[in-house]
């Protein structure tokens, strides 16, 4: 008899912690559990081949080993939800011992079920300021999952936790699941040593052990023309760019080696400039910061025109023409948008009647696919929501088609975000088939539970080698998929697809490259492997034969750490170890998103988190610091809603010492402020208001000023900590003015203006059109936003 007619029955992961038949046994997710739980590690595995399931594997051997609890973190709440539910499927574990911890769940309630749970997946932010705030410990924690690990760079969450796991558990453990490292040794590395991981284990589609489960995945590029009425369009935009490119250069500053000048190029300029700023320095610095802003601005629209098309351009302009009409605007938006070519781009965007190629190939390609497969699901990746409105809208003319536009949860111009919730509203139904089409944005790359689809259509690459495989990863699951990728010939849309592709190939090339050198404490086979029922066997006559795993350890970690100059940083470090007491400084609860707490964590400082009514940080009875980003420092000095001095107002009426560190490198540039006015704003903090001004360059300075004022205060003067005092209650006449400057464009002057005019708030909401231009900063477009906020039908 043929025994290839009766299909062998799947073979099903067999342990005391996972439920009978529930999980199907595949030998490369075993190979791979087995390298995890030879030493901590990061695991490389593309999107669709069961991360999850290898996490599973290595903490169901975790807790049969060590006890205690497991910890697995996700980048978003969908994804918490979706791996909180599988678990509690797969595993055999009493359900109220596997909990989801998000931002939804109070506090109080989760350091209750802390105490509680076994397997615990949650947000790293809550986390973090779970640790921080001292409500949960990490000590008999005996494995942490860090899901979507490449994110462990920087000021990140997972950086912290894992720091702060490594220092207090008794028997440390860490998985990293990525689908997409980086492109370079650095990153890899990077990330390793802040998950303190000891090797790396990848496997790819095309590997013997995984190429069986792997669906076939077409692949093809289409190219476009752009039409000489667009391509006019950019000529008179490129002829903006080289006028400025001219006057920067004239200035002696350079941009760019060559003709070409790229948005890198301009990024590098900025901060080289931003960089030589100093007080009483040249003008032209000033003037310079001005004219790249325009560069910018320029530049954008340009790659708008060549890779987007005409609606978003157009809209772009439009923001841009809000911004240059709005009280608070740059005189860098108001000189672009009164350039003679600027005025003819508006002109003939108005004349146009061609919109970009890509639109109807768009329609032309999710048309076919679904009229050969009616059930076909299909994701459009757009890089900009304007243009995920451009393609929903274009989608929507053609009968079939039901389209639906996915963005984020931040609110631009005109442009209202979408709640987590209704994220997965929208998820929800693209499953059930009432929306066919998902045109998204890169919200839809990582970190939701996105359907796997058939046709995946990038309508421009992206130069991200993250971000294209996040994207590629979302068709070919269950089975044969297609990615297909719109390019305009002539235009970046070409420079972003080769660079996209050469980092995936140097990301592929990095990742198997590195050779295997583990601790010897650590190569040596685990006794963990026993745990699984079959599990011992299979790695011993597998793993160790397969050449195509590879496994990497991380050396010479601090080679890749630049050393940092002597600073406050290191002052503030040792400053206090002599201490014999533990010092003490209560933060505000709202800090806790900012890096200085978990920095003063580090530094020993012991925290006390509350809702401050005065001042961000107490060090003592008679101290406390109010503490502003330099973006946030000047907004406060131009926006109504933010009233610094009213808050400094309200630090120095109750402490005796009262301080302001401004945090960052970028005080005169962060936003067009004449640098005198901020020197006088400043003058008038020290002198009129006695308030002492500090300055950091970022959160690692800050914490370490705060450190060495608490030890002043606290071991050398002895004064006891103590926060106190309430916010003056604003007069009649400052909320007056609160409520008309808290409409869009109108700023403090302006709503002092219509209200010396008017006599009342009741008065200047009833006045018309023509009565409100009589008033001075107020011009047609303000007024007519006035009456539109005021008349317009409320939609929340």
């Amino acid at each position: 008899m043929n025994k290839n007619l009766f299909p062998e029955k799947p073979a099903y992961m067999k342990h005391p912690l996972i439920k009978p038949n529930a999980v199907e046994q595949r030998l490369y997710q075993l190979n791979l559990a087995g390298k995890a739980l030879e030493g901590s590690s990061l695991v490389v595995l593309p999107t669709g081949l069961g991360k999850t399931i290898i996490a599973l594997f290595v903490i169901a051997s975790r807790l049969q080993r060590f006890g205690g609890k497991a910890l697995i973190l996700s980048p978003t709440k969908p994804l918490v939800e979706q791996h909180a539910a599988f678990f509690k499927k797969v595993m055999d574990l009493p359900e109220e011992e596997v909990l989801a911890f998000t931002g939804s769940v109070s506090p109080a309630e989760r350091e209750r079920l802390w105490a509680q749970g076994k397997l615990i997946v949650s947000t790293p932010q809550v986390i973090e300021n779970d640790i921080l705030t001292r409500r949960i410990s990490l000590e008999d924690v005996s494995h942490i999952t860090f899901d979507e690990a490449h994110r462990a760079v920087g000021n990140y969450a997972y950086t912290f936790i894992a720091e702060k796991y490594f220092e207090c558990a008794k028997n440390p453990h860490v998985l990293g699941l990525t689908a997409s490292p980086g492109s370079s040794d650095e990153k890899i590395s990077e990330v390793c040593e802040a998950l303190h991981v000891q090797n790396v284990a990848v496997k790819t589609e095309k590997d013997r052990d995984v190429r069986p489960y792997v669906q076939e995945k077409e692949i093809e590029w289409l190219h476009v023309n752009l039409p000489e009425e667009m391509a006019e369009i950019r000529a008179y935009l490129e002829k903006i760019f080289d006028d400025r490119l001219a006057i920067i250069r004239n200035m002696g500053f350079s941009a760019g080696s060559g003709k070409y000048v790229s948005k890198k190029d301009l990024l590098l300029l900025q901060k080289k400039l931003q960089g030589e700023i100093r007080i009483g320095g040249d003008p032209r610095i000033y003037s310079a910061m001005s004219v790249v802003a325009e560069m910018m601005k320029v530049n954008h629209a340009v790659e708008m025109v060549e890779t987007q098309g005409i609606e978003a351009l157009r809209k772009y302009l439009e923001k841009l023409d809000a911004e240059a009409s709005s009280s608070g605007s740059s005189k860098a938006a108001k000189r672009l948008m009164d350039d003679h070519y600027m005025r003819k781009t508006l002109y003939r965007i108005k004349e146009c009647d061609v919109e970009h190629p890509k639109l109807n190939l768009t329609q032309k390609i999710v048309c076919e696919q679904l009229e050969g497969n009616p059930e076909s699901r299909v994701i459009v990746f757009t890089n900009y929501r304007d243009s995920a409105e451009m393609v929903v809208n274009a989608l929507s003319e053609v009968s079939g088609l039901n389209p639906v536009r996915f963005i984020g949860q931040g609110s631009r111009y005109k442009d209202k975000g979408l709640s987590q919730k209704k994220q997965v509203e929208i998820l929800d139904r693209f499953r059930d088939g009432e929306y066919n089409v998902l045109v998204a944005t890169s919200v839809a790359e990582e970190g939701l539970d996105i359907p796997s689809t058939d046709l995946v259509l990038f309508y421009e690459p992206v130069p991200s080698e993250i971000r294209s495989i996040q994207r590629k990863g979302r068709t070919g699951r269950q089975h044969k998929g297609r990615v297909t990728v719109l390019l305009t010939k002539g235009t970046r849309d070409e420079a972003y697809y080769w660079s996209s592709k050469n980092k995936e190939k140097k990301m592929l090339s990095s990742m198997h490259g590195l050779e295997s050198v583990l601790d010897p404490k650590t190569s040596k086979k685990s006794s963990e492997l026993s745990d699984f029922e079959g599990f011992s066997s299979v790695s011993d006559s597998k793993t160790d034969s397969n050449p195509e795993l590879q496994e990497i350890e991380i050396g010479n970690r601090d080679k890749n750490i630049k050393e940092r100059q002597k600073t406050l940083v290191d002052f503030g470090a040792v400053s206090g170890e002599n201490s014999t007491e533990a010092l003490k400084i209560v933060i505000d609860h709202r800090e806790t998103k900012s890096g200085v707490a978990k920095v003063l964590d580090r530094l020993g400082v012991e925290l006390r988190f509350m809702a401050l009514e005065i001042g961000d940080y107490v060090v003592s009875n008679r101290l406390a610091v109010e503490r502003k980003r330099t973006d946030d420092f000047a907004s406060s000095l131009i926006g109504g809603k933010r009233n610094l001095f009213a808050q400094l107002s309200d630090l120095s009426r109750v402490y005796e010492k009262p301080v302001l560190i401004i945090e960052g490198e970028d005080l005169f540039t962060s936003r067009q402020i004449k640098p005198n006015a901020i020197y006088g704003s400043l003058v008038s903090i020290a002198i009129d208001f006695g308030v002492s001004i500090l300055y950091s360059r970022d959160e690692e300075e800050t914490a370490s000023i705060l450190k060495i004022l608490a030890k002043r205060e606290q071991t050398e003067n002895k004064h006891e900590i103590n926060p106190h005092g309430k916010k003056s209650a604003s007069t009649l006449a400052e909320q007056q003015e609160y409520i008309v400057s808290s409409i869009s464009s109108i700023g403090p002057k302006a709503a002092r203006n219509l209200l010396l005019h008017f006599g009342s708030v009741e008065a200047v909401m009833q006045a018309d059109m023509e009565e409100l231009k009589k008033v001075k900063l107020i011009g047609p477009k303000t007024a007519a936003r006035i009456r539109e906020v005021l008349e317009s039908q409320y939609k929340g």
